[in-house]
């Protein structure tokens, strides 16, 4: 199976399993309603994630994530604009992390367009495993009000 290298892939291979365990407290001041399923948690979503593991691990059925899109654009809440070797550090561990709250059956979705979408591939064969890849689902182009031309 082809395998994606880029400089600073050994420590992004190894920064999921190196993450220590954080506590998560709650806020009862930001909470809403009385069932307690829901959480906002502020900080780093590698360092959430790796505190949600023990809780969720092997029990998600679909996560859809959203990472940013490396299109060398600078938005109002953040910079869209990553050494290219950096994103892909950057969404290594976290898929890594992601892989391990799925159930057997689980799926994840990711949205991303073609500044990183055939890397992603990849990186998403290494870790979920090529065989359990499903499908590419392409839509139109849309200039959203805002959106960089």
């Amino acid at each position: 199976m082809p395998e994606l290298i880029w400089n600073g892939k050994e420590e992004a291979v190894k920064a999921a399993g190196r993450l220590p365990y954080r506590l998560l407290t709650e806020d009862r001041s930001l909470s809403y309603g009385a069932d307690g399923d829901n959480m906002l948690i502020q900080g780093d979503n590698l360092s959430a994630l790796k505190s949600l593991l023990p809780y969720y691990k092997g029990l998600v059925r679909c996560v859809f994530i959203d990472p940013p899109y490396n299109t060398k654009s600078a938005f109002e809440h953040y910079d869209d604009n990553m050494e290219h070797s950096i994103w892909l550090s950057t969404i290594y561990p976290r898929l890594e992390l992601l892989r391990e709250f799925l159930t057997e059956d689980g799926s994840i979705w990711i949205t991303v367009d073609d500044n990183e979408g055939q890397y992603l591939k990849v990186i998403c064969d290494e870790i979920f495993g090529r065989n359990n890849f499903i499908t590419t689902i392409t839509l139109p182009h849309t200039r959203f009000a805002g959106h960089p031309k």
